[in-house]
């Protein structure tokens, strides 16, 4: 099968898109179909041999604003560096046929998305291109690729063979051959690509540095020097490759809960499918030791699961029939039957995967600097060897071209900007790394900056600084009024919403219901519910909802949220709703006034007095109660309007907040699995609903961006003063070794430190 993508060029609305994907399954041997509303695609799989073709193409071309793609995915054999990734996806962006491009440097991986339906044809295209821009490097369907897994041999060899020619066995011409075989076998494919792109016109990179640099040691009868540079220059590859294989290890964790297949039901017996064929409704045996392969509610057994894969929780979590398991966790000890929720594409894996995978393509400010940075200083530097070189000729009578000669290639080892431009890069992916180990999840490293430049903090108050989970604290039927009509009027009228405070209510009473009895139901959003019970009008809401219907009373006094019961436009009653605050709200909130934030402020849905008590409780600034989601937007546009030049974070549930995640500079979900507004709302997203993750994520952002620092000024301190020492002809090209390679090793050892964060918790 070929998996195939249509993208839809202008907004087709829901009827036509619906009537369409109809039209496609009566065409016969197509499955898993998806239709995207963010990029307006429709992805589906199709049985190459057996689809009619031709009325495939004429469905395609009835819908004229339809066109279609064909969607590849292939592997990227020796790539090692993410400023050639990054050299390579701006110009095969520019290949003809082409549509769209990503090239996952940290997971070898090529998606393209192309007009071409012929994917060799359009393989070699990228190969074409790719050899003309990084030579060596090369692009192959999934199923052949192998990639070269090291140099030692080459290492090796050569070093047998420099260590023959200094025991000085033969004649001296055959020593010199011995010495060059050595150097050859060493670095045969760093002067390969220096060769490649001198013929293409493409000089200054690494490889040609390098390579200019030891020919000029061999010129001058250096013979050790140049081996040396070489062996030490590849030895560095060497640890280089190593360290970003590491800083690959956390987010390829994420990847590998993926399940593969699952335990279908089917008339009593158990097949094993692959994940993408089950459906929803469809039941799944999960036994002992494997992983929930798609999310669902248990109809059957009980166990424990380890959710630690998802959230970062170590503890086990036991659940029973009836409670929603999320793909991913680890069944532990009973076996359980599942009944399927959710196709696989809308899994809280899947939203974590695509998070993690789109977290890589967005780059850090600093990323981006020293891109920049790279193309212009290499040139510079080059032409400033070749000054080294020839302008003493002008200004002194004592020139000796061998020394010139000597200095210049100290400067031109010295001019390889590898520290920089790879340090940097593998400073943010394992800042990245680092939050996902925790259950934090950003969606890319433009997002460290702005968590760490942010100093408003602007919070939720349900679900975020509390736990989320209301309780009936007290029930009261008015003067005269029968208290089990109240409950039951309110019972019946709760019972369809999904409303955690509906639910709260349900719970207490805990009657019978009769579904009968309620003729209609309607959420009204951000005021309560109204239902027709024994053809009577009831409402169950906040006090805005009384009004909005012209009940008039005053307004009761209770330390909690206070639900009023109306039957017929009259009050027969009141529930006070209880919820408390997270255990480590106080803690955050002082830890975060300590690492800068300047101004917290509450945002609610709830009474005035209930947001007072927890603002207090919390030393929380600035409080805003009793408002609807679009009044949050207001009062969020109003904070930033105060305050131009601060960055604001905004903390929600990531569902009804999901408008003023995205308004704010950085939006963070809290507790978020399987929420489909807070994986593609929120900017950071917090898998194990702990609000110290924040600090947490804002002392990993603060790490990441100190090692950049240091890594920078550092590199740039010691080139400095060997390129000064080098021009006063005090510097040997063994300090060029170090002010490259060794400078480069360190940098990246200090970046990939970034891994060993322990929890602020911790």
């Amino acid at each position: 099968m070929i998996k195939q993508v249509i993208i839809l060029k202008s907004n087709l609305n829901d009827l036509k898109i619906k009537d369409f994907i109809n039209s496609l399954l009566k065409i016969g041997h197509v499955m898993d179909i998806a239709y995207n509303k963010a990029n307006h695609e429709i992805c589906f799989y199709y049985e190459k041999n057996n689809i009619d073709h031709l009325k495939l193409k004429q469905l395609i071309e009835e819908y004229q604003e339809i066109n279609e793609l064909f969607y590849y995915t292939y592997k990227v054999t020796h790539l090692h560096y993410a400023n050639c990734a990054n050299k390579l996806e701006k110009n095969l962006n520019k290949i003809p046929d082409v549509t769209s491009m990503n090239l996952d440097f940290f997971n070898k991986k090529l998606t393209v998305s192309s007009k071409n339906n012929h994917s060799k044809e359009l393989l070699k295209k990228i190969n074409y291109v790719a050899n003309k821009c990084e030579p060596g490097i090369q692009f192959v369907e999934i199923n052949e690729y192998v990639e070269r897994q090291n140099d030692y041999f080459a290492l090796f060899l050569g070093i047998i063979v420099f260590i023959i020619a200094n025991l000085n066995l033969f004649t001296l011409n055959i020593n010199f051959g011995l010495f060059l075989i050595s150097f050859t076998i060493i670095g045969y494919d760093v002067l390969e690509k220096a060769i490649m792109n001198l013929l293409r016109g493409k000089l200054f990179d690494e490889n040609f540095l390098m390579s200019i640099a030891c020919l000029g040691a061999l010129l001058i009868n250096e013979y050790h020097e140049a081996f040396a540079v070489m062996f030490l220059y590849k030895i560095g590859e060497i640890l280089q490759r190593k360290a970003v294989e590491k800083s690959r290890i956390a987010i390829r964790k994420l990847v590998e809960i993926q399940p593969k297949y699952a335990n279908l039901l089917v008339n009593g017996e158990i097949k094993q499918v692959d994940i993408k064929y089950v459906r929803i409704d469809d039941h799944i045996v999960v036994k002992p030791g494997e992983k929930v392969p798609i999310d669902g509610l248990i109809t059957q057994g009980s166990s424990s699961l380890d959710k630690s894969s998802l959230t970062g929780e170590s503890i086990p979590v036991h659940c029973e029939l009836g409670e929603e398991v999320l793909a991913g966790s680890i069944n532990l000890n009973g076996t359980i039957e599942v009944k399927v929720t959710k196709q696989y594409e809308d899994t809280t894996i899947a939203k974590i995967l695509y998070l993690v995978n789109e977290a890589q393509s967005k780059k850090a400010k600093a990323d981006q600097f020293i891109t920049k940075f790279a193309r212009i200083y290499t040139p510079i530097v080059v032409l400033l060897a070749l000054l080294i070189l020839v302008l003493p000729i002008f200004i002194s009578k004592q020139y000796v071209f061998k020394d010139q000669l000597y200095s210049a290639c100290v400067f031109l080892v010295l001019s390889c900007p590898c520290a920089l431009v790879l340090s940097v890069p593998l400073s943010i992916f394992a800042g990245l790394g680092s939050a996902s180990k925790l259950g934090i999840l950003i969606k890319g490293g433009n997002h460290l900056d702005t968590l760490r430049l942010a100093n408003i903090l602007v919070l939720d108050k349900t679900g975020t600084l509390t736990s989320g989970k209301f309780v009936v604290s007290k029930a009261k039927a008015s003067v005269g009024y029968n208290y089990k009509d109240f409950m039951s009027y309110s019972t019946h009228t709760s019972c369809f919403s999904n409303h955690l405070v509906s639910k709260a209510i349900v719970d207490y009473a805990n009657l019978d219901i009769n579904s009968k009895k309620v003729e209609s139901h309607e959420e009204i959003f951000g005021l309560g519910v109204k239902a027709i019970v024994d053809k009577k009008e009831v409402l169950v809401g906040n006090y805005k909802l009384m009004g909005k219907y012209n009940l008039k009373f005053k307004q009761i006094d209770e330390e909690g949220n206070v639900i009023y019961v109306a039957v017929n436009r009259k009050l027969v009653g009141y529930f006070v709703i209880a919820d408390k605050l997270k255990s480590e709200a106080k803690a955050t909130m002082d830890s975060l006034k300590k690492q800068g934030i300047k101004k917290i402020y509450m945002l609610t849905g709830d009474h005035d007095h209930v947001a007072r008590l927890i603002a207090n409780e919390l030393k929380i600034d600035e409080y805003y109660a009793h408002l609807l989601p679009v009044e949050k937007v207001n009062i969020l546009k109003t904070i930033k309007k105060a305050n131009p030049k601060d960055k604001i974070i905004y903390v929600g549930d990531g569902v009804n907040d999901a408008p003023v995640l995205a308004l704010a500079d950085l939006g963070i979900a809290m507790g978020a699995l399987g929420s489909d507004a807070a994986i593609e709302v929120a900017d950071i997203v917090l898998m194990n609903d702990n609000l110290s993750s924040i600090v947490n994520a804002r002392k990993i952002a603060f790490l990441t961006h100190r090692k950049i620092i240091q890594n920078i000024i550092f590199a740039l301190a010691v080139k400095l003063i060997i390129l000064g020492l080098s021009l006063i002809g005090y510097a040997s090209i063994w300090a060029a070794v170090f002010a490259d390679v060794g400078v480069t090793i360190i940098a990246v050892l200090n970046s990939i430190s970034i891994l060993r964060y322990k929890s602020w918790a911790e």
